[in-house]
């Protein structure tokens, strides 16, 4: 089964502006079928989809002049004197891309939309290159209200949670904790095929975007990295420590973070302060793209794992930041600066209170004490975010 993911709307709301659509995220989100499935919808012939992953298409743009382009364009069939609409799935792949993109949204009708698996990318070419031409959105594992579509569940999650409602939940919401929101994964049915599944994710990953895309100096650095930030999820970030135990540089640390969230594998978020030099200043706790990922390559606790699904639910609504002081006391999220979420493997009427007070003491706006299993009250199920 095919679903429409929560952005399509947006894509197709964006047809008639004149800048590119760009559609980023991780590797095997789903950026491809979406982007399929809006030229699928679009009433019009003169449009092409080209995958970049093909070095066959990737030819098409490797001539000094623009016109020799848009010419191959026209032997595939696009008419470029009429309004037009080209596909471009994996924009990575093809260095140039970014000028020959502009060359022809500023001299011929052409509506592009692209996909991209790296941020990290998108900024370093396309900032200055297509300025105020594109308009970039980002596609994340899918949330729990898609993962129940294209699971065919006919379960709607209401805003009053009672326990018998709770219990015919929990087991699919367990399942999207343990195995996460590829769209890949959800689709295999054993759970030998969903690990499988989890692991060529992760060696595609690897592969084409550290090997390829990192062009790192030492990949068993990065590889080393990688495995101790899952072990580490919903942590702070020791910056020095991982130097000392991985035998880089500090800044060398700090380069292939930066490289591991610009190509969406982590997250890093920062503490909350008022004030922002505080902010930047202070350590960073890490959560992966996706549950399944980390439940795949490293054995964490139940808890952890909630609470980097509790992450990845929150991350689409804006910016998030943790809260922590001195003598321990935390919030595990705090969305938009206004809206404190505590993560608890079962809220309970203490842990309310706690955080009720922390919410008054910091002037926010309003809290919840998210939990996994029934506990009554006034609580919010990470299925309900």
């Amino acid at each position: 089964m095919i679903v429409k993911r929560k952005l399509f709307n947006q894509l197709i709301d964006r047809i008639d502006v004149p800048e590119a659509i760009i559609v980023t995220g991780m590797r095997r989100v789903g950026k491809t079928t979406l982007l399929k499935q809006v030229y699928d919808s679009l009433n019009s012939e003169n449009k092409i989809f080209l995958d970049l992953e093909n070095p066959v298409n990737q030819k098409y743009f490797e001539e000094i002049n623009y016109e020799a382009i848009k010419y191959k364009f026209q032997t595939l069939g696009v008419d470029i004197s009429q309004k037009s609409f080209i596909f471009l799935d994996e924009i990575q792949n093809v260095s140039n891309l970014p000028s020959v993109v502009k060359y022809l949204i500023d001299h011929y009708q052409i509506k592009f939309f692209l996909t991209g698996s790296s941020s990290f990318y998108l900024k370093n070419l396309f900032s200055e290159s297509l300025a105020g031409r594109k308009i970039i959105y980002e596609l994340f594992p899918l949330d729990f209200e898609e993962f129940l579509l294209l699971k065919e569940s006919k379960i709607i999650v209401p805003e009053k949670i009672s326990e018998s409602i709770h219990q015919a939940i929990i087991p699919l919401y367990k399942e999207y904790i343990e195995f996460g929101g590829f769209p890949g994964v959800v689709m295999k049915t054993s759970l030998e095929e969903k690990r499988e599944a989890l692991m060529d994710i992760f060696s595609a990953y690897f592969n084409k975007e550290v090997l390829n895309i990192g062009g790192f100096r030492n990949n068993q650095a990065v590889r080393d990295l990688i495995l101790l930030l899952i072990s580490r999820v919903g942590s702070k970030i020791d910056v020095q420590k991982l130097s000392t135990e991985l035998g880089i540089t500090r800044v060398t640390v700090m380069g292939y973070l930066a490289f591991l969230e610009g190509t969406y594998f982590i997250s890093l978020i920062p503490p909350y302060s008022t004030n922002k030099d505080t902010e930047i200043r202070l350590a960073k706790k890490v959560y992966l793209c996706d549950s399944g990922l980390v439940n795949s390559i490293q054995n964490i606790s139940f808890g952890n794992l909630f609470e980097n699904t509790v992450y990845n639910q929150l991350r689409a609504k804006g910016g998030i930041n943790y809260y922590q002081r001195k003598s321990g006391v935390e919030i595990d999220f705090i969305l938009k600066k206004q809206t404190a979420y505590e993560v608890k493997t079962k809220a309970t009427f203490f842990d309310k209170s706690k955080l009720s007070r922390l919410v008054k003491e910091l002037k926010l706006k309003t809290g919840n004490t998210v939990s996994f299993e029934y506990s009554g009250g006034k609580t919010v199920y990470g299925f309900q975010l």
